[in-house]
């Protein structure tokens, strides 16, 4: 399936050249990339959350490949969802998927299914795409899509499962988790929550991640996939991890009563 862009001009521009003028505009200062194993990043639109995520991908090198983990915002029909073969397109142009690293994922976690339709209409994992192609247009992908049915057990076969094929593949591959932080409350209590979430990332606590968001009812949309790249990042060798950027939705918009949060997080 050649996945054509189901939210430019919604949630970024649907022009090239506007696409990459507002992407430059929303990168980082001028800091040496690191390599790294995962990133964590938002996926609003990016006037409310694409600073935050450009201060993360700017601070990574972008590889070869990138494994990108989104919740999907609607039902699908498996528990995670993989696109095996094909690209997705965007303005700034097309990504293949890397079959090669897809089927083993796919071989590899029993509760991994092939599901093209899981993504067709999902923003989460579309609006990373236009950051990774900024910095490295032959990038390739491999697109999982995770149900809100998840749980640890099952984020924890899928990190393990990730970790052993990209170890058995062999090539540099970045895992990138696509994540909004709390949703519609004050920014007080958005910083107050989101600071549990991410304190949890910060300690590469995976277990202790999913158990806080689930107590604590904090409503990071993305914490599923979250907590699988953690599983995954540890696994490869992840020793540390840094928060990048965090700010809210009020920063764009001025309305601080309901906010939305965005987090970006290096995992290396």
């Amino acid at each position: 399936m050649k996945r054509k862009p189901f939210v430019a001009g919604q949630f970024y521009p649907a022009g090239r050249e506007k696409l990459r003028e507002t992407i430059a505009g929303m990168i980082g200062p001028a800091t040496a990339p690191k390599r790294s194993i995962a990133l964590v990043v938002p996926h609003a639109g990016y006037i409310y959350s694409g600073p935050v995520a450009g201060a993360a991908f700017s601070s990574a090198l972008i590889p070869g490949t990138c494994v990108i983990l989104g919740p999907a915002h609607q039902e699908i029909d498996s528990l995670f969802a993989i696109q095996v073969r094909g690209s997705w397109e965007t303005p700034l142009g097309v990504s293949p998927v890397d079959e090669a690293l897809a089927s083993r994922i796919l071989a590899g976690c029993p509760l991994v299914e092939e599901n093209d339709e899981a993504h067709r209409g999902e923003h989460s994992l579309e609006v990373e795409l236009p950051f990774i192609q900024y910095f490295r247009a032959d990038t390739a992908i491999v697109p999982i899509s995770v149900s809100h049915e998840a749980r640890y057990a099952d984020l924890e076969t899928l990190g393990r499962a990730l970790a052993g094929a990209i170890r058995e593949d062999g090539r540099e591959t970045l895992v990138v988790a696509s994540t909004d932080m709390s949703h519609y409350v004050s920014q007080k209590t958005a910083e107050k929550k989101d600071m549990m979430a991410i304190r949890k990332v910060l300690d590469l606590d995976p277990a202790g991640l999913y158990e806080t968001v689930v107590s604590e009812r904090i409503s990071m949309c993305g914490f599923q996939p979250t907590t699988a790249a953690l599983v995954a990042s540890l696994a490869l060798g992840a020793s540390k991890a840094e928060l990048v950027r965090y700010q809210t939705s009020g920063d764009a918009s001025g309305d601080y009563t309901q906010v939305v949060g965005y987090a970006g997080i290096r995992i290396y």
